[in-house]
Order: structure tokens, then C-alpha cells, then sequence
């Protein structure tokens, strides 16, 4: 597995560096270097010609129905588009311009890896309407929003807050209504940008008011390094059907799973009352009730998107600070973040929605703490609870943590689940490095 998550890595590497890949003659003659962060959801506005003042958000919904007829009705009416043609890089000129700063920096002077995930997200969208571009209207007929991020895996550098930083992605698996993107984060040290993290989000394309799918443009692949690219996005997405069809909510634990349990179980009896019912904790451990933390959020529509749903980002922003903050708790030093994965948006969050994130320790090995963020909003009328989210967060933690360990079935499952995310993350990277260190 560590093999071929290196050579993945290093293909990416090709393809995701300019000069070489994709990125050769792959940007617009007319662009003088790469976008401005503050660029991207400026475009992204105008390609969906969203509105920048709330109270005519109504109507711009209103005048999006008009693009209808600018929707492909099959994929084969779309002309094919190569990964090139979606190559995006985006400048974050934290050390040229040290004004952008404030909003990136932690009180520890390094970068809030919650504003990297807003980012990545903005990117990732824009990444596919440059996919999907239609010539014939100046605003876009699709409502492309992320369905999942897949996948993001730190590398062993350091993230400063006093050098630019840039991001570059395309499209690099398309499917009939869905697409996935592959980005690179890289940090200038000395002359040359170094890698910091890769990531691979999927997007899908819906109709002009976001109620039904649409077809996105079919994706050519010039080079053995695209079609092994390709191929892996068509595995990225069979494993993703095989780890959904094994859920714990589907289907029983493995035998293995069930031993894993029991023993742990066992561990926690009391040896003195020779009962099920009396519970002790083995030596440097917690129990995962104890390791909750809360957080209530109102949605303003400062955080809206485009389309007037609450940001993905933003989402997965105050996700990840509970789960750091979490996790600092839990441990006892403050960690770091190793790899993200499987953040499923499986409902959009309207504005003005009461928003419920409840995270959750649920998996602990040697330095490493696995943490589980469940978002859920509150109908007012109803006052149902409807989730809308669910996040995985690897850390590593400074000095070895506690183990952690369920007391009923249903923690028992959350453990095993945990377990599982863990262990997709492969050969865990050593991120010990004195420099490095990703927080909120």
C-alpha cells in the first residue's frame, strides 16, 4: 500500500507542477501567472451570476432558471475536454503580501488549516466549471457543488504563515453527472515551491436551480501518466462503493471486528465482582463518553455560497476546529493533522439554519487520535434534527495519548468505524518534524 500511495503521489507530482504534466501550455495565454486567492469566488460569482447583496439573492435564483435550455441532454452532445484544460494554479501571497496574513495566522504564528480547507474547496469548484465551460452564455447552466472530499494527506513540510503558498488542481476522472479533482498545496522555500498536501475532492454537476443532475463534459486522457490517473479515479470510486457497502449501518461486524470488541470489553471488567455490569477502565485509557466536545452555530448569510446554501468550506472549517480542538483536549499537547478523509455533504445547510456539530474521539493508536465530527441542523418548524455531514479527522498528537474505549454497542461501532478510517490512511507519515505543525 505505501508503494502505491508513492507512486500515485509522485505521478500527481508530475502532473501538478508546472512546466511539466498538465501544466504545460495548460494556462490561458491571456492570465499573467496564476489567480489571486481573492479571485476565485469572485469568478465563481460570475460564472453562476450570483449576487453579492443578500436581499437580491431571490431573484438571481429566479434569473438562473433561464439558463434551462443551455443543458446538454446527453454527455455525447458535449465535446470531450482533456485534464489540461481545467489546470487551475492560485496564488495565496501570504509572504509578498503580509496584509492577508491575520486572517491564516494562529495565535502559535502558523496557518489555520481550516482557512486551507476553504480554499481547496473554492478551488476544486471552480477547478470543474473551467471543465465544463459552455461558449454559447457567459454564465454557467450547471450548479456544480462538492459531494465529498475524498481524500487529503499531509506531506512532511512545514506550513508558514511569512511564505506564498499556491495551489494548482484539474479534473482527473469524470463520470456522467460527477467529477474528480486532484489539487497539490505547495509552500515557497528558497526559490522552489515544496509540497505540503494533496487532495482529491469529487464534485457533481446539477441543473440551474440545483434540483436534478446534469451532464458534464466526457474527459480525454493524452499520456500513459493521465490514464493511469483516469484508472485511478475509477478505483477511487469502486472503493468507495465497496467501503459504503460495508458500513456499519449496512451490515454486522467482521469476525475479526467482533474479537476486537469482545476482547475490549473484557478488559474493562471489574475482576473483583465477577459481573458484566460493573465496567473499570484499564490503565491510561478514557472512556469515549468523556471525550465530547459541542459547538451551536447560527448560519449568517455572510457564510452563504454562490447558491445561496451555507459554504462547504466554511462547513468543514468549523468542523475541523472542534475536531483539533478535540483532540488537544484529549491528548493533552496540541497535534497536528495527518490526513482528512470520506467528508460526505449528504444535505445542503440553508442560511439561517441552527447547526449542530458533536465531536467525537473514536479511535486512538500510539500518537495518533481519530476524530468524528456529526453535523446536524434543527428544523424550527419542526424542530427535527436532520444530518448533514459527517467528518474524518487523523491527528497526531506530540506524545502518546490514552487509548480510548466504547462502553455500549452503539460506541463500540463509532470505535470500529474510526478503526477503519484510520487504517485507510495506509502507512501513516511521520509528520514529527519540529517544524511542522497544522492548527485551527
Amino acid at each position: 500500500m505505501r508503494r502505491a500511495a508513492l507512486r500515485l503521489y509522485t505521478l500527481n507530482k508530475v502532473l501538478l507542477t508546472p512546466g511539466r504534466g498538465l501544466a504545460q501550455g495548460s494556462q490561458d495565454p491571456k492570465n499573467q501567472g496564476p489567480l489571486h486567492i481573492h479571485e476565485v469566488r469572485v469568478k465563481l460569482r460570475e460564472i453562476v451570476g450570483a449576487s453579492t447583496n443578500w436581499r437580491d439573492h431571490v431573484k438571481a435564483m429566479e434569473e438562473r432558471k433561464l439558463l434551462h435550455s443551455f443543458l446538454a441532454k446527453s454527455q455525447k452532445a458535449l465535446p470531450p475536454r482533456r485534464m489540461k484544460d481545467s489546470y487551475t494554479e492560485v496564488l495565496l501571497p501570504l509572504g509578498s503580501q503580509p496584509e492577508l496574513r491575520e486572517k491564516y495566522l494562529t495565535v502559535q504564528n502558523t496557518v489555520r488549516f481550516g482557512r486551507i480547507l476553504e480554499d481547496l474547496d473554492s478551488l476544486g469548484v471552480l477547478i470543474c466549471y473551467k471543465h465544463s465551460k459552455i461558449q454559447a452564455t457567459q454564465a454557467s447552466p450547471l450548479s456544480i457543488v462538492t459531494a465529498l472530499v475524498d481524500k487529503i494527506d499531509m506531506c512532511k513540510k512545514s506550513i508558514s504563515p511569512e511564505q506564498d503558498i499556491k495551489f494548482s488542481g484539474h479534473v482527473s476522472w469524470v463520470g456522467k453527472t460527477s467529477m474528480e479533482v486532484k489539487m497539490q498545496m505547495r509552500q515557497l522555500h528558497g526559490d522552489e515551491y515544496s509540497p505540503v498536501l494533496d487532495a482529491t475532492f469529487v464534485m457533481v454537476a446539477r441543473d440551474s436551480e440545483n434540483k436534478g443532475p446534469a451532464f458534464v463534459n466526457p474527459l480525454l486522457t493524452e499520456s500513459p501518466e493521465e490514464e493511469e490517473l483516469f484508472a485511478q479515479g475509477e478505483l477511487n470510486k469502486g472503493r468507495r462503493i465497496a467501503f459504503s457497502s460495508t458500513s456499519l449501518l449496512k451490515v454486522a461486524p467482521s469476525a475479526e471486528e467482533r474479537t476486537t470488541i469482545h476482547e475490549m470489553f473484557l478488559n474493562t471488567l471489574d475482576s473483583k465482582t465477577i459481573s458484566f455490569r460493573s465496567r473499570v477502565l484499564p490503565p491510561n485509557a478514557v472512556w469515549m463518553e468523556d471525550s465530547k466536545l459541542k459547538s451551536l452555530l447560527v448560519c449568517h448569510p455572510q457564510e452563504r455560497n454562490i447558491f445561496n446554501r451555507i459554504f462547504g468550506g466554511f462547513l468543514m472549517r468549523k468542523a475541523y476546529e472542534l475536531a483539533w480542538a478535540t483532540a488537544c483536549s484529549f491528548g493533552g499537547s496540541r497535534p497536528f493533522v495527518v490526513a482528512v478523509d470520506d467528508i460526505m455533504f449528504q444535505k445542503p445547510v440553508e442560511v439561517g439554519s441552527l447547526l449542530f456539530l458533536s465531536s467525537q474521539v473514536c479511535f486512538t493508536q500510539d500518537n495518533y487520535i481519530q476524530v468524528r465530527v456529526h453535523s446536524e441542523v434543527a428544523s424550527l418548524q419542526s424542530k427535527e434534527h436532520t444530518t448533514t455531514n459527517v467528518f474524518h479527522f487523523t491527528f497526531m498528537s506530540e506524545k502518546e495519548v490514552p487509548l480510548v474505549f466504547p462502553k455500549t454497542y452503539g460506541e463500540s461501532m463509532l470505535y470500529l468505524d474510526g478503526k477503519r478510517h484510520f487504517n485507510s490512511m495506509g502507512a501513516p507519515v511521520n509528520l514529527m518534524g519540529k517544524n511542522y505543525r497544522v492548527e485551527p
